[in-house]
């Protein structure tokens, strides 16, 4: 298995691992001293210890649906909609990479909305995607 196809398991353990409440497995992908950025919300988790401690302590039933991987070498982006309490949110996860590890990953969030009616006849649904 070559570096990038390496890279994208790692990442797909890494999202199959927090479906399943696996937190170790879960964290296991990233450095000792990784940082993890939320912007919306201006708030930055140093460290793997406290990634896990602030996502192990959130009170929401959460599930994560992978839509696309994308990227090589060391960078790395997720597509999700992860589901909180059965509340869906789309996520993108940047992921960046030093050997075979995490070191900063920047995460948003967002929530789905219905489109505007004025756009409506230029738009068409996307495939795999429920209106």
């Amino acid at each position: 298995m070559d570096g990038d196809a390496q890279g994208r398991a790692r990442i797909m353990e890494h999202w199959r691992a927090s479906e399943q409440g696996d937190s170790a497995a879960e964290h296991a992908i990233y450095a000792t001293d990784a940082i993890l950025d939320y912007p919306q919300s201006g708030e930055r988790f140093r460290s793997r210890a406290t990634i896990a401690a602030q996502r192990g302590g959130h009170p929401a039933d959460r599930h994560f649906t992978v839509l696309r991987i994308s990227g090589n070498g060391d960078l790395w982006v997720s597509e999700c909609v992860i589901s909180y309490d059965g509340v869906p949110s789309h996520s993108v996860s940047i992921m960046e990479f030093s050997g075979d590890l995490v070191t900063h990953e920047t995460q948003y969030f967002a929530d789905p909305f219905d489109p505007p009616p004025w756009r409506a006849a230029l738009a068409e649904q996307m495939p795999d995607r429920s209106g």
